[in-house]
């Protein structure tokens, strides 16, 4: 703590210089998927070069054929000290409907949206200029008291994250060597409320596939046809109704291959933040889980697979009514893995599943829309048990482990091409309106999270 203290002191006394400077790279519109914009992204990043060097980093522009990264690099206190890989991304989404912004979205402000909750009002202050300057911020503080950082720290900032990261995977590629740290540390997730910090310790794989049932040559009069044609429409309805039993559990044989239970204390930790069926489906109307019997509703969100069906379609939609046999019916289906499945055989098993149904006159055709495997990291993880401590010795309430229903695909792309696993944490809270107008970011939580990651940078050299 003595290293510590001083650290925290200059985060404190310094607050609104960092402001300041947050300010300055959020005036920059940094569009990345509107190509009128991309002299302002080359402009964001070479803000952030400079910034860097400021402090010490070799830092650089590096050219893709889409917006640019930003690479930096800043040595340990030994040439052996622990390495980290810190990612985020400085373009934006769009602004529009500009009407509805209270506030210009590119001239930032900080204001007071209730008694004591003070926000910093702009486009990226949350997503995710604010969440990769808390990092820069604790870099800063940690030089200004002791000449040095604790660890040796590799920054790679994205330009391309909100519009697909067309430039990222060959990046990584071409960048392995000089890429590749100990671990990689993510800031693009949330806390799990205003007082608790999280961990995210799993993020959902996904499968992808569309399939279409086809039966005869042309639509058919259900009066002269129907009864003895084949219904694509029924035969479909009744393959999507296989794929789940009354327990709510997926019926596809080896779907479960691979599935781990959720530690029995990693679940009791779940079990105190309070989230019921009650508050968590009451907001959308719904008010009974329909998943897997037995399981909590974090549970089947953050640990367990799904099988889900994305849309349907075939014969007559229109307005009115049309008496009508369809040729052919399709339906989109999603599969949200988890642990160790695989997805190449989860989708092999589902197409298995569905041609094993097929009546004799009808066919079937594929067709896959993207596979990436699960991400978990182990719970009793070393790196992990330090960045927990050092969260919980900040914020009022204890450090959880959460896990994601959703995909970040950069800790997939750092796990494939650096070989790296990844520590997420952000300080974003569920109300910043990322990717809407109004976006906000609790000025608690650009200070709070300042200290957190000089206490985390801490942490993991030790």
């Amino acid at each position: 703590m003595p290293v510590l203290s001083p650290v925290l002191d200059h985060i404190d006394k310094h607050l609104d210089d960092s402001l300041e400077r947050l300010f300055s790279l959020l005036r920059i519109q940094s569009i990345s998927t509107d190509p009128a914009y991309a002299v302002e992204c080359r402009k964001a990043a070479e803000w952030l070069v400079n910034d860097l060097a400021t402090i010490g980093f070799e830092a650089s522009v590096r050219q893709t054929p889409g917006h640019p990264m930003v690479v930096a690099h800043h040595p340990g206190p030994r040439p052996d000290s622990p390495h980290v890989l810190f990612y985020g991304h400085y373009d934006v989404q769009p602004v529009d409907p500009v009407e509805l912004w209270e506030t210009a979205p590119f001239l930032p402000e900080v204001k007071e949206i209730e008694p004591g909750r003070k926000v910093i009002t702009g486009r990226g202050s949350s997503d995710d200029k604010g969440q990769l300057m808390l990092f820069v911020e604790a870099c800063r503080a940690w030089k200004a008291e002791h000449g040095q950082l604790p660890c040796r720290v590799s920054i790679l900032f994205e330009g391309e994250e909100e519009s697909g990261s067309p430039s990222l995977k060959p990046f990584l590629e071409a960048n392995k060597e000089e890429l590749t740290a100990d671990f990689a540390l993510v800031c693009d997730t949330d806390m799990f409320d205003p007082e608790t910090p999280s961990i995210c310790a799993s993020l959902r794989g996904l499968v992808g596939e569309e399939i279409t049932i086809k039966a005869a040559n042309r639509d058919l009069h259900s009066g002269m046809y129907g009864g003895p044609a084949a219904n694509p429409i029924r035969v479909l309805a009744a393959i999507l109704a296989d794929v789940h039993d009354e327990n709510g559990r997926v019926t596809i044989p080896g779907f479960y291959d691979g599935v781990e239970e959720t530690p029995s204390q990693v679940l009791k930790s779940w079990e105190t933040l309070g989230t019921t069926a009650e508050n968590f489906l009451g907001p959308i109307g719904l008010s009974e889980p329909a998943g897997e019997e037995g399981r909590s509703v974090l549970e089947m969100v953050w640990a367990r697979p799904t099988a889900e069906f994305n849309g349907i379609s075939g014969g007559y939609t229109g307005k009115g009514f049309k008496t009508v046999i369809a040729a052919e019916a399709q339906a989109k289906v999603s599969f949200r893995l988890v642990h160790k499945q695989d997805p190449a055989k989860i989708r092999e098993a589902f197409r298995k599943f569905v041609r094993e149904r097929l009546p004799k006159d009808c066919t079937v055709e594929f067709h896959p829309h993207g596979g990436s495997p699960a991400i978990q990291l182990s719970y009793d993880s070393p790196f992990l048990a330090k960045a927990k401590a050092a969260l919980s010795d900040e914020w009022p309430k204890p450090a959880v482990m959460v896990g994601s229903g959703g995909s970040i695909p950069i800790v997939g792309d750092f796990r494939t091409y650096l070989g790296m696993e990844s520590l997420l944490v952000g300080f974003a809270l569920s109300d910043d309106r990322i990717h809407s107008p109004n976006e906000k970011y609790d000025l608690n939580s650009f200070h709070r999270g300042q200290r957190s990651w000089a206490r985390i940078l801490d942490a993991l050299s030790r």
